[in-house]
């Protein structure tokens, strides 16, 4: 008898991923923040940023000058990322198909934010300062509600989790949206092996702190570094959260997060932290980045949702970005189209 494979509901096929030169081309959200003497500084979530402050601006951009700038987006691919696994097999199992193509390539690995490298001018323009970051080797520290501490190798959790490849929906705050093919493994797969106590709650993921490799964090020191992020138990254990070591069937780009980051498709991108760190398992639910410094604009939970405007434009409609010269104004859907799989994990979520 021959094999039937059921297709989950979030599943993507490649015809329906984001073109690869639309990721270049991304609007600012900028808005003044007052910190006493040192004046208004430059604030905006985009998808997903990580870290931290540190020296002037003028040591920082000559490190960035340090290394010969890349010449392309994909030339950003660090050379020692781990190999092993790529191209990784699709999903298909369970999946119904989203309805939307593939993003170009070269638009996903150049549209994007990361603050940690730029938050001020062209946010978009990101991978030419990627230069000086060295992502390996790296590890993860887990500390908090787990049996005991761990430092984990990124290197090994590819190898010994297994990869996979998802077709996800990216949804931003700031209303464009991208499908992208994810490499990588389920967050619960790495949960698990963190062996979290019955105390656990809540997941607290805190980004990369290296401002002489990350122009970002010496050019911005209002911001409250290094980036962090959290979700609930219950969210992470999902199927559909993810954690990317890579995209288009190869690493990870260093100006998408390598050498891995979370992709939380029904939340707005700013909750997929890169470059992550630090996993904290608490008991008691723990600050997120915007929220802490815009309240009244990112909430905690910041799910995708049409139905809750932002306070200065509407997240009614999305501009989806096939490539950097194609794109058209869909409306959004609630939770980014995943209602089936993640709408019951939010009782109180407004539906109209």
């Amino acid at each position: 008898m021959a094999n039937v494979l059921l297709r989950p509901d979030w599943y993507l096929p490649e015809s329906t991923a984001t073109d690869r030169a639309v990721y270049l081309n991304r609007r600012q959200i900028l808005r003044t923040l007052g910190l006493g003497t040192l004046g208004l500084a430059t604030l905006g979530a985009g998808c997903g940023t990580s870290n931290g402050g540190a020296p002037g601006a003028d040591s920082t951009r000559a490190a960035a000058r340090s290394n010969p700038r890349p010449s392309g987006p994909l030339d950003t691919i660090p050379a020692d990322a781990p190999r092993e696994g790529y191209p990784a097999p699709r999903v298909t199992e369970g999946f119904a198909p989203p309805g939307r193509p593939l993003s170009d390539r070269l638009t996903a690995s150049s549209y994007n934010n990361f603050y940690e490298f730029k938050n001020q001018g062209d946010l978009k323009d990101v991978w030419p300062l990627t230069a000086d970051y060295d992502p390996f080797p790296w590890t993860v520290e887990v500390r908090g509600e787990v049996e005991r501490p761990l430092r984990l190798d990124v290197a090994d959790l590819i190898r010994t989790l297994g990869l996979e490849e998802r077709v996800y929906r990216l949804r931003c705050v700031e209303a464009w949206s991208l499908t992208v093919p994810w490499t990588g493994f389920p967050l619960r797969k790495l949960v698990e092996r963190c062996r979290p106590t019955s105390n656990a709650r809540f997941i607290r993921f805190v980004s990369a702190d290296r401002p002489e490799q990350m122009p970002g964090l010496a050019n911005s020191p209002w911001y409250p570094w290094p980036y962090y992020e959290a979700l609930r138990m219950d969210e992470a254990m999902n199927d559909l959260a993810f954690v990317a070591t890579g995209m288009y069937g190869e690493p990870l780009p260093k100006q998408n997060g390598s050498p891995l980051r979370l992709a939380i498709p029904w939340k707005y991108g700013y909750k997929g932290p890169k470059a992550v760190v630090l996993m904290e398992f608490t008991r008691d639910r723990p600050p997120a980045f915007w929220n802490d410094l815009q309240p009244d604009e990112y909430s905690w939970l910041s799910n995708v949702n049409p139905h809750v405007p932002h306070p200065r434009w509407s997240q009614a409609t999305e501009r989806f970005l096939l490539s950097d010269t194609e794109g058209e104004r869909v409306p959004t859907l609630l939770f980014n189209g995943y209602a089936e799989q993640v709408g019951a994990l939010y009782p109180d979520e407004p539906l109209g």
